[in-house]
């Protein structure tokens, strides 16, 4: 073990004998009593330096190996210690590709700081590689999140569209200039091959099964009133998918729909239908008319909408339930304030959701007031715990030597790697080597162990 702090979270003294590791309350946490021996040896915790180097160097300082145990293992329970070496073989094969390692060196630090444990920043870049992506449309929305996918180390991102690129499909991002007059599939391809740091994966005669499918089609209605027939596969199969594209002028991102877990694209229209009975007619309408005109889509919506479903859709890749996981983030020009629609199972749909398939598990849906008159949600899964979550230091304050026990805070309802315990019907195709395998993580207000973010009291 080479044990080093991780350089992503600001060090800054709060005191004499108290020092605060990160700037944002959603990440800072505070360490003390800090003495002085104590904090000239954290400046010996750089990653250069194994355990027995660091007890000769602490017993310098007048430090007991026991000292040193202790304080690492604090350190790591709150979340501050990294680890590269630990991270595994397939990121030690990373770590040895030095231009991959420069292109991804921002993201292996921002992923240190979500993922507490040693090595977790490289461990999951490195899974990464091993997934396998579908982008539908090269539009504006589509090419760009397939951009920021491949760029951000997904092995194998497919993008799927037919005809050919046209003058207003380029973007920032997106399909460059020169692409105009091509098939907007092989368009899209050569980008995604363009901004890979690295080799992609390669095929092969066993293909891994989809991680995750993002549909972001050039008109945003099939994304705002997505085909429940066209999910009809996707359920069956149990692959998850991500809704993202702009119609007129507000964008949308979600739902993340998890197949047998939350509402699907079914569910979205029969819930609209239960509020206005005249939404199946002017759906029937708006998708058979001919449309000669470009569909609107503002360019910096298109960007933004692009890449917060890019964000999303790496998080679900990274192990967590984004904050579009069953519910749709719309906003609309020209204020752009973002609001959530929870998008839950609805009783007469086929895709089985409300059925209970996590029954038994700890989660549960309940239903709840809200702006969109009957909110379904995950219990737990509020926007008021959510806009918590950003506010204070909630980490929480580590002792060092106080003979107190570490215990986990209570958050909400995620996601963690948990195999083979998965639910029936949930997530049950594709390769289990190729994509996340999940199992839902009980969390309520009692006391919680498998909390990914520590904190002392």
């Amino acid at each position: 073990m080479y044990p080093m702090l991780k350089p992503a979270l600001r060090r800054a003294w709060r005191g004499r004998n108290t020092v605060q590791f990160g700037v944002t309350p959603a990440h800072a946490v505070t360490l003390g009593p800090v003495d002085i021996a104590t904090g000239s040896f954290l400046e010996l915790l750089d990653g250069t330096r194994g355990l027995p180097l660091l007890y000769e160097e602490a017993r310098a300082l007048d430090l007991s190996e026991h000292h040193v145990d202790v304080l690492l293992a604090r350190l790591t329970e709150a979340g501050l210690l990294d680890d590269p070496r630990s991270a595994g073989p397939p990121a030690d094969v990373l770590r040895h590709r030095a231009e991959v390692m420069d292109r991804q060196r921002p993201d292996v630090a921002s992923l240190s700081v979500v993922r507490p444990e040693p090595g977790g920043g490289l461990r999951r870049i490195g899974a990464r590689r091993a997934m396998r992506v579908q982008v539908r449309g090269a539009g504006r929305v589509g090419a760009s999140i397939a951009s920021v996918l491949s760029g951000a180390g997904v092995g194998r991102v497919e993008v799927l569209d037919g005809g050919r690129a046209e003058p207003w499909d380029v973007a920032p991002g997106g399909l460059p200039p020169a692409s105009v007059g091509e098939r907007r599939d092989v368009a899209a391809r050569r980008l995604v091959r363009r901004v890979s740091p690295g080799p992609g994966r390669a095929e092969s005669a066993e293909e891994p099964g989809l991680s995750l499918i993002v549909v972001a089609p050039r008109d945003g209605l099939a994304v705002y009133a997505p085909v429940a027939d066209t999910a009809g596969p996707w359920i069956a199969s149990g692959t998850p998918h991500l809704y993202a594209g702009v119609i007129e002028a507000t964008g949308v991102v979600g739902p993340l729909v998890l197949p047998g877990g939350t509402g699907c694209a079914g569910c979205l229209e029969l819930h609209r239908a239960d509020r206005d009975p005249q939404w199946p007619r002017m759906l029937a309408q708006w998708r058979s008319g001919r449309r000669g005109a470009v569909p609107a889509c503002d360019l910096g919506l298109a960007a933004a909408v692009a890449g917060l479903a890019a964000a999303h859709a790496l998080a679900f890749l990274d192990g967590d339930l984004p904050a579009c996981t069953g519910t749709r983030w719309e906003a609309a020009l020209p204020l752009l304030d973002w609001r959530s629609e929870q998008i839950g199972p609805h009783a007469d749909c086929s895709c089985g959701a409300a059925g209970g398939a996590w029954r038994g598990t700890g989660l549960r849906w309940r239903h709840g007031a809200g702006h969109n008159g009957g909110v379904t949600a995950l219990a737990g899964v509020t926007p008021a715990a959510r806009a918590a979550r950003q506010s204070g230091n909630w980490r929480g304050t580590c002792l060092i030597f106080p003979g107190r026990r570490l215990r986990a805070r209570p958050s909400w309802p995620r996601f963690r790697s948990a195999s083979p315990a998965v639910p029936p019907g949930v997530w049950a195709s594709g390769s289990a080597e190729s994509r996340p395998s999940w199992s839902p993580v009980r969390c309520n207000s009692a006391r919680r162990t498998s909390c990914s973010r520590p904190w002392v009291s």
